[in-house]
């Protein structure tokens, strides 16, 4: 990165950082509702036209030898062989595994990548992206086009993401859509934590019966499909429009 990208990015960081520190004057917060309006718009026209998704969430930092690597690449793989595009962070680790193993089977793949100042770049498994600026939009266009969610090894960005389709699944702002935590040993503190907190009644038993926590592929997509045709609703098409510029 030469040191016009470094000032570029360090000023875009500085004006995010600024925007979650109180209220501005109302032309400063005009720009900002307009700048995250302009960023949900950009990912409307981008991916209007793509199909049911099956997002699938996991660590960037996972190289192509790490085991986790190899269970992503399996149930991206899958994902695409069952008919839905595959929709990742668009990064590196288990995201490009997801990508690649959708690829590997003819599957189609999307990506919502975000912009940080170290240019996390989209992987070149990739047949669709988009860049966003701002996490909370990114997650919106994460969640909007998908109809499951696997959740595979991660760090704090899968457990937001986790805990987002948790969130909105339990209170019905979406569908039941499936959620799958895949790695028995990785994720066995997070149930196990889940478990105490429907100890202390702050959260109900069945609440439990929203994911599904497996090592295995096969159950995996069981789950998936199952839930998928129990609560998904019939997915739009649309043509598109030269007029409006959409190629």
């Amino acid at each position: 990165m030469n040191s016009s990208e470094n000032k570029n990015s360090s000023f875009d960081r500085n004006n995010d950082l600024r925007a979650f520190e109180g209220p501005r004057n109302r032309i400063t917060e005009l720009g900002f509702a307009w700048s995250v309006f302009t960023q949900f718009i950009k990912g409307f026209r981008k991916l209007h036209f793509e199909g049911p998704c099956v997002s699938i969430f996991g660590s960037a930092r996972f190289k192509e030898d790490n085991a986790y690597y190899q269970q992503g690449f399996q149930m991206g793989a899958r994902v695409a062989a069952a008919g839905f595009n595959v929709v990742t962070g668009g990064g590196p680790g288990i995201m490009e595994a997801a990508s690649r193993g959708a690829k590997s089977v003819g599957g189609h793949t999307i990506g919502i990548n975000i912009e940080l100042p170290f240019e996390q770049k989209p992987n070149p498994y990739l047949d669709v992206w988009v860049n966003i600026r701002y996490f909370f939009v990114r997650k919106v266009l994460l969640f909007k086009y998908s109809v499951g969610f696997v959740i595979m090894p991660g760090g704090l960005g899968t457990l937001d993401e986790l805990f987002e389709a948790y969130t909105l699944v339990q209170c019905n702002k979406i569908p039941q859509y499936p959620i799958v935590l895949f790695g028995t040993e990785y994720w066995h503190n997070m149930v196990e934590q889940l478990k105490f907190m429907e100890a202390k009644h702050a959260i109900s038993h069945e609440d439990h019966d929203l994911y599904l926590i497996t090592d295995n592929p096969e159950e995996a997509m069981n789950f998936l499909l199952a839930r998928i045709h129990q609560h998904a609703p019939k997915y739009n098409s649309y043509r598109r429009k030269w007029w409006l510029g959409e190629k």
